[in-house]
């Protein structure tokens, strides 16, 4: 079945459609919400921000919430996931509009961090709960094509949301507690859409849900030691997540080194707006990738497996980031962006499907959870790494080899493990199992 038969064949799915236009508002509110605070904390021309400083803030931001990701998730496998849509939603919109009072009064930045890691808080709650819903609207025939369709495009609403944000801001709105006003909007907006579906659709099954936060509360312990059980009986799954982990990592080194360039090495004149139009164009370009993925990953997780995908994705990375970011200078850089982009939701893509495939409904929200602490705590030791490594300016060669060979190290690693991969079939690896007809 072609791609484009099966996109048409999804998209008339009436609760599918609901599901991904809750994606898309609440993804594109992220991407307005998260360009604001990056041109706050980064391109004010007041702040003097340092690889340390955007380090500093990311740990701020996710690493507290990648320690209760995984408690998080037992809930979540508790909650019906569409009230976690609705008041998740719509109390984000309300602590987006308390952001944008804060940077309004010029309050202190641990207060600023405070309202922006509680939105952070409740992104953990949405982002993990559309990725267990999925399997709720499609059969597991289209998994791989949803999982195409669905993350990506919500990927590419965020690059729409930040584009947007960046426009706004270069067109002469200024005012970055605006365009939060503007991302608060959007998260209403997603959580008046999750009425259309009804409440218990997304599951769980009516007999995991424990409507009590006590009895929930309680069994979170016992729960993450199923989950994380369940998952080390699952090697397809443990095996893709490491290898996202790893790839993840690579590609929060070489953003961290894209804002340093973007502030410092290509800003042009004091107070020039120069730097943020090429991040924003990078985004914009990078999202271009995000899409071209979504189109080619189906048949090639057909043709390579979602392991041989994989494998290809990383080696293409390995090959491309020396050549292109070496030079630091825009245009290679921007080629790989989009090349990054591609790369990145391709294998992306691979893993979503390997673990929906081979993770049980009962145990997939809690999978998913700690999926994201695993992106969360990658990205941030990725700064981290970023902040003793580079150079004001951002121009790091022994990142930039560093980074290349992490990637040729998931691309061998994966190709040798293909052979021995649990329910492994075809010459490359795991290939999700077939599901029924229709």
């Amino acid at each position: 079945m072609s791609v484009v038969r099966d996109l048409r064949v999804l998209l008339r799915l009436p609760d599918f459609r609901r599901l991904l236009t809750v994606r898309l508002l609440s993804q594109s509110a992220d991407g307005v919400y998260q360009v604001a605070l990056a041109a706050y904390v980064v391109f004010s021309p007041e702040k003097q921000t340092s690889p340390a400083a955007i380090a500093s803030a990311m740990a701020v931001l996710l690493l507290p919430y990648s320690v209760v990701g995984p408690f998080a998730g037992v809930l979540l496998d508790r909650w019906q996931r569409r009230q976690v849509f609705l008041y998740g939603n719509l109390l984000r919109a309300v602590l987006a509009a308390g952001t944008a009072l804060l940077i309004v009064g010029s309050a202190p930045d641990w207060i600023f961090y405070a309202s922006a890691l509680s939105v952070t808080a409740v992104n953990r709650f949405v982002l993990s709960g559309l990725s267990a819903a999925l399997p709720r609207v499609v059969d597991d025939e289209r998994l791989v094509v949803a999982n195409s369709l669905s993350p990506t495009a919500g990927t590419l609403a965020a690059t729409v949301g930040g584009g947007l944000a960046f426009a706004v801001r270069l067109l002469g709105w200024e005012s970055d507690a605006a365009v939060v006003l503007l991302g608060a909007g959007l998260y209403l907006c997603s959580g008046l859409a999750s009425l259309r579906m009804d409440r218990a659709l997304l599951g769980p099954d009516r007999e995991l849900i424990q409507p009590r936060l006590g009895a929930a509360l309680t069994s979170t312990a016992r729960g993450l030691t199923d989950g994380l059980h369940h998952l080390r009986r699952q090697r397809p799954a443990a095996r893709a997540l490491a290898a996202m982990t790893v790839l993840r990592f690579c590609y929060g080194a070489l953003t961290v080194t894209l804002l340093m360039l973007c502030r410092y090495a290509w800003a042009g004149d004091p107070g020039s707006t120069d730097g943020l139009a090429l991040l924003g164009l990078a985004l914009g370009i990078s999202g271009a990738g995000f899409f071209v993925a979504a189109l080619i990953t189906p048949w090639a997780v057909g043709r390579l497996g979602t392991y041989g995908w994989m494998v290809v994705c990383a080696g293409c990375a390995a090959l491309l980031v020396p050549a292109l970011w070496l030079p630091f200078s825009p245009a290679p850089v921007l080629i790989a962006a989009f090349a990054l982009g591609l790369v990145s939701q391709g294998s992306k893509i691979a893993t979503d499907t390997v673990v929906q495939s081979s993770v049980d409904d009962a145990f997939r929200g809690r999978v998913f959870s700690l999926y994201d602490v695993l992106f969360n705590v990658a990205f941030v030791s990725a700064a981290a790494v970023a902040a003793l490594v580079l150079p004001p300016d951002g121009r790091s060669v022994s990142l930039v080899v560093g980074v290349a060979v992490l990637y040729a190290a998931v691309a061998l690693t994966l190709a040798f493990c293909r052979r021995n991969a649990q329910g492994g079939r075809g010459l490359w690896g795991y290939n999700p199992p077939p599901g029924p007809k229709g």
